[in-house]
């Protein structure tokens, strides 16, 4: 029982949400409602002109032909207008859906930009396309029935319903007596379908995020031969997609063949009564005719109306999931006083007492402290896991600390803006990211005002210049998404050229040379070692042989810094840092 409720709040969470996207668009909605209502006006008198035509028919030879001509003008007319407003208002529901459908994309890609990386991290990326895109798209093809059908059924009910008293009170009591019949069909159905289309839309998501799991890492999975296991997950979610969509669409399409018995039953109700009542004289033969097509015309609404009821039930479910992503928590906002330090920058990094871990009951760095002078060149190493990364996800404050404080410059990183913290940092990873365009824009990102000459002279620097200039159409090639054909290393090569031109005064290098030859290798530390002159640089690297230069070693093992110094103090010392050096260079 608390389920149900529980299932009901939140349909009537969701609707309410819905209406405060509508609300900008009240205009259309209300053009859309007169529009409907002449619409229907006009439909509902066509029988009722048809009913006085039979009328003067009276028999073989007894035919009122101007009468029944003038009348059928009449018809004509009724027809075109009718179809004039109804496409008025289609159009005025179109606007309104994809208007709608606008706001909440934006809206939801808007809140994507601002969630905090712990969000992005325990969600699959497949998951998150999913509610943007195809939850949105089933959400709008519901709105869209609802606006289209839903308007016009409900004012074809209440208008049948008041031609019919004007026509004969009493057939008209025979079909107000049948109609809860079928609100009580519709709405016992409704309530069933919900909690199936949201599992749907759900599992969907899901499928969607394993496929693009697969599709991301085909090379992976055909290195490992894991084909095999792909393809049983994907059967496993697909079997489950099949069963709960079955379920909701049996539920569904149920829905629209129960109504229509009960809309026969009405139907057959009207004839049988009218029949007699004409009999007996107390209608016409056109009244009959007419009230007939009412009756027909007043059950057609319920197929429709429980027809949209199964696909607003859909599109609520696909609303309130999409909503769940607009309403996550974003990222810790920025304080109303927060500085802008981006062209100050004197590189002094302070890390007080810092704790941190990603999930609470599984502990990461404690009580970390490390002072950085201006300009000095800081090396991170230490095995897998051991928080080297993460230092760098606090240093860009991806992630907040639990506790502690980082300090650039003497000013705690929460009392800066995350753009100028973040514009103050060239970060270089291991994981290059490019978009689709061409060579050029991804080399300025982030200086958009760059000249020509001053990105050559970055590509140059980073070693990129040779072989864009082999490329087709040289800075102009367009490449795909995630750099298309190129190949690691210049991928790589084109990410450093961003840093390269960027030029910020802190540097964070992140097995940045990981993809590269070791001749180009070779050539780039070069440029680096120029580069982080006078700036304050942070090397992380697994290859102890880039670091030696570094002015400070830091070795951190199990969250916490075991050893600090220059390369040659701390293999005197004979630590944990001599035993990872000679484990890669002892013969």
């Amino acid at each position: 029982m608390a389920k149900g409720k529980q299932k009901i709040t939140a349909q009537k969470d969701t609707f309410v949400k819905v209406l405060r996207y509508l609300k900008p668009y009240w205009f259309y909605l209300g053009l859309s409602l007169v529009f409907a209502a002449v619409s229907v006006a006009l439909t509902l008198y066509v029988p009722k002109l048809t009913g006085r035509a039979i009328d003067h028919i009276i028999g073989a030879g007894k035919v009122d032909f101007p009468a029944v001509l003038a009348i059928l003008k009449q018809i004509a007319f009724a027809i075109v207008f009718t179809g004039l407003a109804q496409w008025i208002m289609n159009i005025c529901n179109n606007k309104m859906t994809y208007h709608i459908v606008r706001d909440i994309r934006n809206e939801a890609f808007r809140k994507i930009e601002i969630l905090p990386l712990k969000y992005i991290d325990s969600h699959s990326y497949g998951e998150i396309v999913s509610r943007v895109i195809a939850d949105v798209d089933q959400f709008a093809d519901g709105l869209l029935m609802g606006f289209t059908q839903l308007f016009t059924g409900v004012m074809t009910i209440v208008g049948t319903i008041l031609f019919m008293l004007a026509t004969n009170v009493g057939i008209t009591f025979v079909v107000v007596l049948i109609t809860p019949l079928s609100f009580f069909v519709a709405a016992f159905i409704a309530k069933r379908t919900f909690t199936m289309f949201r599992l749907q839309s759900e599992t969907r998501g899901e499928q969607t995020s394993l496929i693009d799991e697969m599709i991301g890492n085909q090379r992976v999975v055909q290195a490992f031969s894991h084909e095999e296991k792909a393809m049983e997950q994907f059967d496993e979610i697909n079997d489950r997609l099949e069963k709960c969509s079955l379920k909701a669409i049996f539920y569904s399409s149920i829905t629209n063949p129960a109504t229509r018995f009960v809309n026969n039953v009405v139907y057959t109700g009207v004839g049988l009564v009218g029949a007699l009542t004409a009999v007996a004289g107390r209608i016409s033969v056109g009244d009959l005719s007419c009230l007939l097509s009412y009756a027909n015309q007043y059950t057609k609404p319920f197929n429709e109306i429980s027809g949209v009821v199964t696909e607003l039930q859909n599109a609520l479910a696909c609303a309130g999931r999409i909503f769940d992503l607009i309403e996550e928590e974003p990222q810790v906002p920025e304080k109303e006083n927060a500085v802008d330090l981006a062209n100050a920058f004197q590189g002094k990094i302070n890390l007080s007492h810092v704790y941190f871990s990603y999930a609470p009951e599984q502990r990461l760095i404690e009580d970390f402290n490390l002072a950085v002078k201006p300009g000095q060149r800081v090396a991170i190493v230490g095995p897998t896991g051991c928080g080297k990364t993460t230092m760098i996800n606090l240093l860009m404050r991806f992630y907040d600390v639990d506790s502690g404080e980082i300090r650039i410059d003497g000013t705690d990183i929460r009392d800066m803006t995350r753009k100028s913290l973040r514009t103050g940092f060239g970060m270089v990873l291991q994981d290059t990211w490019l978009k689709a365009g061409t060579i050029r824009k991804n080399i300025v990102m982030g200086k958009p005002d760059a000249t020509e000459e001053e990105i050559v002279a970055a590509a140059k620097a980073s070693h990129a210049h040779s072989f864009i200039k082999r490329l087709s159409d040289g800075y102009d090639t367009v490449i795909s998404e995630d750099g298309g054909s190129l190949s690691q290393g210049q991928k790589q090569l084109l990410c450093i050229t961003r840093v390269m031109l960027c030029l910020p005064p802190m540097l964070i290098l992140d097995e940045a040379t990981s993809s590269i030859d070791t001749r180009t290798e070779m050539k780039i530390q070069e440029a680096f070692a120029r580069l982080m002159e006078g700036r304050t640089s942070f090397i992380v690297a697994h290859r102890l042989s880039t670091i030696r230069e570094a002015d400070v070693i830091l070795v951190m093992k199990d969250g916490k810094v075991i050893e600090q110094g220059r390369h040659e103090e701390l293999l005197k010392a004979e630590g944990f840092y001599a035993q990872l050096y000679n484990s890669q260079f002892a013969v």
